[in-house]
């Protein structure tokens, strides 16, 4: 099977589709078991999501080694600040049983306070981030749901640039500021939701491209991101979808269609925004 993959901007390889696990997987490491039985190699969870247990059990148990995965996850925005991060990793390594991650993200630039400082325990924890990096703990570090004025507060005084941005993306929600921002500097764009809610799988114009390209509309939406440069993290409970999710590398979309995509009027929104309070949609 051909390896697809994104180069991060220190060499590290990354597999160019990942599992997302967040609602997908509870305690049971049964669905995560399923998507590695598929193929997938790239987990995406994070300490918010309750499963870095069920994610850790299912890479031992599936026999294979652990340096073949690429497990990624991430530090909760009320646990931000310099000794908290130290801690927080260690607690996400422990759970998955690992001594290492593949990836660490800051979860969300901001606490739920909306007018709580954020600038300082999010430098302060890119610190110890960075410190744990240097260590050789986690290969790779970054950020999610960062917009560009919450990474031009983090680089100001920090030293090394994210090197992935975890970003809602999909048809109808491209966030095409801060993606287009994040690419300029080099910072590979992961995307979460990648097929939205279940507004943008009914989108007619999705419905009829993705019949052109002889595809599912949730194919079509992985396979939108990947030519926009964006690392999709699809997930599923399903065996079947898991498979065709993977599929995606067979066809490619012609750029007017792409324009198309890329044009449509807002939908499939999940309602979180960075420096608001959620919209309940």
């Amino acid at each position: 099977m051909t390896r697809h993959t994104f180069t991060l901007a220190n060499g590290v390889e990354i597999p160019a589709v990942g599992f997302g696990t967040y609602k997908a997987v509870s305690q049971d490491e049964k669905v995560v078991s399923e998507a590695i039985a598929q193929g997938y190699r790239h987990l995406d969870t994070a300490a918010f999501y309750k499963n870095e247990e069920a994610v850790g059990k299912a890479v031992r148990e599936s026999g294979i080694d652990r340096k073949e995965f690429f497990i990624t996850s991430k530090i909760w925005r009320e646990c931000l600040g310099y000794e908290s991060a130290l801690r927080e990793f260690g607690e996400s390594c422990r759970k998955l049983g690992t001594d290492y991650l593949d990836l660490y993200l800051i979860h969300w630039p901001r606490p739920f306070d909306l007018k709580a400082d954020w600038k300082e325990p999010d430098r302060e924890t890119w610190r110890a981030m960075e410190e744990l990096y240097r260590s050789g703990k986690i290969r790779a570090i970054g950020v999610s749901n960062f917009l560009p004025h919450h990474l031009n507060e983090l680089m100001e005084q920090t030293s090394i640039i994210p090197l992935v941005n975890q970003l809602e993306f999909h048809p109808g929600y491209i966030q095409k500021a801060a993606v287009d921002f994040s690419q300029r500097l080099g910072i590979q764009v992961e995307a979460w939701s990648p097929m939205g809610r279940a507004r943008v799988l009914e989108e007619p114009v999705l419905k009829e491209m993705a019949e052109k390209y002889e595809v599912s509309v949730a194919q079509l939406c992985i396979r939108f991101a990947l030519q926009c440069g964006v690392l999709p993290l699809p997930k599923s409970s399903s065996p079947e979808r898991m498979r065709q999710n993977m599929d995606v590398f067979g066809f490619e979309i012609e750029e007017n269609d792409m324009h198309c995509l890329m044009t449509l009027p807002p939908i499939g929104w999940s309602g979180e925004h960075p420096d608001r309070d959620r919209v309940k949609i």
